[in-house]
């Protein structure tokens, strides 16, 4: 089974694809970043292509996305779920099964534990995929750790379901 986590932001998306099996593999993990000086609708447009074509690209079986958390900045929270949408219709265009998971379900199944720190959620994507190292940038290697990032994390959490 091939699938597709998106952690969704307006500044950064992020997205991972593995292949899912007894020995998941990492088929690639990467960002749509778009400018804070480009018009949200272009910025939104922008998104929604990227992913599209990551779809096309990687022809996956199911989509990830991670859930908008209570936000106290209505404002970010918006523009978080703005992503979130055009990622959405991108998967739904696609006739994909779409499955959607909270930060705190994230971390408990790649980690065992619903608070874990960013760097332990890292350290298991980097385990349970077989990876040299733990994916970039940063602040993708747990949900929400601090910015919005690559979510690896959604990766692990779709095998957890698949198994």
């Amino acid at each position: 089974m091939r699938i597709l986590g998106v952690d969704p932001g307006l500044a950064l998306t992020g997205f991972g694809v593995i292949e899912g099996s007894a020995r998941p593999t990492a088929l690639r993990f990467g960002e749509v970043r778009t400018s804070p000086h480009t018009p949200e609708a272009e910025r939104l447009h922008r998104i929604h292509e990227e992913i599209s074509a990551i779809i096309r690209a990687f022809r996956p079986d199911v989509v990830a996305v991670e859930q908008l958390f209570f936000n106290k900045n209505a404002r970010s929270a918006m523009a978080v779920g703005q992503a979130r949408g055009v990622v959405l219709l991108a998967a739904a265009e696609a006739g994909l099964e779409i499955h959607e998971f909270t930060p705190l379900e994230v971390k408990l199944a790649v980690t065992g534990q619903g608070r874990a720190a960013k760097e332990q959620v890292g350290y298991m994507v980097k385990t349970l995929l077989g990876l040299d190292a733990v994916p970039q940038p940063d602040a993708g290697a747990g949900p929400r750790g601090g910015a919005p990032g690559a979510p690896p994390t959604m990766a692990p959490v779709l095998l957890n379901y698949c198994a």
